[in-house]
């Protein structure tokens, strides 16, 4: 069964490569779901996948891109929607 989580990243998250880094590293891992800039300067993305490969794709995106700055990640857990691929928004 598929784990789906949905995250709010806070920090330098726009401008700096954060969706197209996302968008590589999710497909690399094979997860799917999408990731969007938010108004108020957040990221916010619904990853789905094997539970293992969620939680390490969380981990590496404490950290994303070389010019982020990830200061916190809102978390909740959710149903899985079966995305077909992991895309940008």
């Amino acid at each position: 069964m598929p784990s789906a989580t949905h995250l709010i990243l806070h920090g330098k998250v726009q401008g700096v490569f954060y969706r197209d880094w996302t968008v590589e590293t999710a497909r690399g891992l094979g997860l799917t779901g999408w990731v969007r800039n938010l108004p108020d300067g957040t990221v916010e993305a619904q990853l789905e996948g094997d539970e293992g490969t969620v939680e390490r794709m969380i981990e590496a995106m404490r950290d994303g891109p070389p010019r982020a700055s990830v200061e916190r990640i809102e978390r909740r857990d959710t149903e899985p929607q079966g995305f077909d691929s992991f895309a940008r928004r």
